[in-house]
């Protein structure tokens, strides 16, 4: 089964409280992205947005620029109906972030669970690669060498501020990082380590 079949199935079948990843409030996220002076018009992107609600703090905030990409359509879709008429101010992309080819720079690139997806060296090259060229700003929520060693049946790379770091370094600076721990659906715990960094 291809990436984006999982991702389409899992949307399909399973509603937000049978998924791990779900947050009634992105509370971690809207805290890293408060650390920034981000303008209300400035360009934002989601990264595996699915359907979290950072998308609906965006909006209620007033911000203008909000692109949401996820390799699922199911979820966009299901999101598109949860915002009704809001819908329309988001650009949404439907992509596996293996093939996305940004063709604009963000102000801020926002990742909560897409980045630890990706376990190949060449995929999470090019993810770099991307964020360090399209981006200013960036934040990343991933499972920490604590969280889980898989996801949705799928493996996952772990990161410790370290590896994270060294990865982002160079081109990227980091600003802040903090341990979570996210308490799921079905009350199990999760460690993510959250990482925003600013480009020099």
């Amino acid at each position: 089964m291809s990436n984006k079949s999982h991702w389409e199935n899992i949307y399909k079948e399973k509603g937000p409280q049978e998924v791990s990843w779900t947050q009634e409030i992105p509370t971690t996220s809207i805290e890293f992205f408060n650390d920034f002076k981000i303008e209300k018009s400035d360009p934002i992107i989601d990264i595996g947005g699915g359907e979290s609600k950072f998308v609906d703090f965006l909006l209620n905030k007033g911000y203008t620029n909000i692109s949401v990409l996820d390799i699922s359509e199911n979820a966009i879709n299901k999101t598109k109906e949860r915002l009704g008429e809001k819908s329309t101010k988001v650009n949404w992309i439907v992509c596996d972030i293996n093939n996305f080819k940004p063709n604009r720079n963000y102000v801020l690139w926002h990742d909560r669970a897409v980045f630890h997806f990706l376990t190949s060296k060449d995929e999470i090259n090019r993810y770099t690669k991307n964020v360090k060229s399209y981006s200013e700003n960036f934040i990343v929520g991933t499972f920490s060498t604590s969280g889980p060693k898989k996801c949705s049946g799928l493996d996952v790379t772990q990161y410790d501020k370290n590896s994270l770091v060294k990865i982002f370094e160079g081109d990227m600076t980091l600003k802040k990082f903090e341990f979570i721990n996210h308490t799921t659906p079905f009350e199990t715990t999760q460690n993510f380590i959250f990482c925003s960094f600013y480009s020099k």
